[in-house]
């Protein structure tokens, strides 16, 4: 355990296991270093790397300073690129959209690996999406939490039924801690739009990747943004869904040979 301290003084809190190259794990939507998927993570990409779990801010044990600007959370995870050491970074969803704004501003990083940031292309592209982080921001700016979340597991395709289930779930209320944060992802998602002129500044090795179960909307987004990355390649994991099993991913980022940007 050990904390970095971004520009702005928010401390942000990691975790390192494993030996081995390092990695950082960038996570998603409402995801931090505990949560068992990032533990699954973790442990997963631990046995050939050394990986850094971190909480994003606002998150677990990481602290927040306002007014939030995407810029922020930029530095926080350059913080954390920085202790590790040019490390290999990887993001999931939301947090692959960070990643590549991260490295599109010149975050020192060796590689990168985008698993399905949500970027919706084409006739997969709504309506309420440029609404989404507005209609966000006022559920939580009035403290409604809970109307968050619904928004936000609407708004990625949650079924009613299963959603009224999850409202009575004991995880529910983990939910709830750290719904304030996903107006954070919103804006990493650029309203669900590709950002093309800033995705043509990266230059490092550059891996965009979607589930072979995935929705067709999430692997089209991922295929898009890797023809506006230089030199990136887009790979679709067999038997995958967006919840990625961790030794898919693992897999994935062993074997892939990287090569060199435009």
């Amino acid at each position: 355990m050990g904390t970095v301290v971004s520009t702005d003084g928010t401390r942000i809190a990691f975790e390192a296991t494993g030996s081995g190259p390092a990695l950082v794990v960038v996570a998603g939507a409402l995801g931090y270093k505990d949560f068992p998927y990032l533990r699954k993570l973790a442990a997963e990409f631990g046995k050939e790397f050394r990986v850094y779990s971190y909480d994003r801010r606002g998150r677990g044990d990481s602290t927040d300073t306002q007014p939030f600007n995407v810029q922020k959370e930029i530095e926080d995870l350059a913080a954390v690129c920085r202790e590790a050491g040019n490390p290999i970074v990887v993001g999931i969803s939301s947090g692959a959209a960070l990643a590549l704004e991260a490295a599109a501003a010149g975050v020192p990083m060796s590689r990168l690996v985008a698993f399905e940031p949500p970027y919706m292309v084409g006739d997969h592209r709504r309506p309420d999406h440029a609404r989404f982080e507005a209609e966000l921001t006022a559920l939580i700016s009035r403290g409604d939490r809970d109307g968050a979340l619904k928004l936000f597991m609407r708004t990625v395709g949650v079924p009613g039924f299963l959603l009224a289930i999850m409202r009575i779930m004991p995880f529910w209320k983990a939910l709830r801690r750290v719904a304030h944060t996903l107006p954070y992802d919103a804006a990493a998602m650029n309203g669900f739009q590709i950002p093309e002129a800033r995705l043509a500044r990266i230059r490092v090795p550059t891996l965009l990747a979607g589930g072979g179960k995935s929705p067709g909307s999430l692997k089209a987004g991922a295929r898009a943004a890797a023809a506006a990355v230089p030199g990136a390649q887009f790979i679709e994991i067999p038997k995958q869904s967006h919840m990625i099993k961790a030794a898919a991913l693992a897999r994935a980022v062993r074997e892939h040979n990287f090569t060199a940007t435009g």
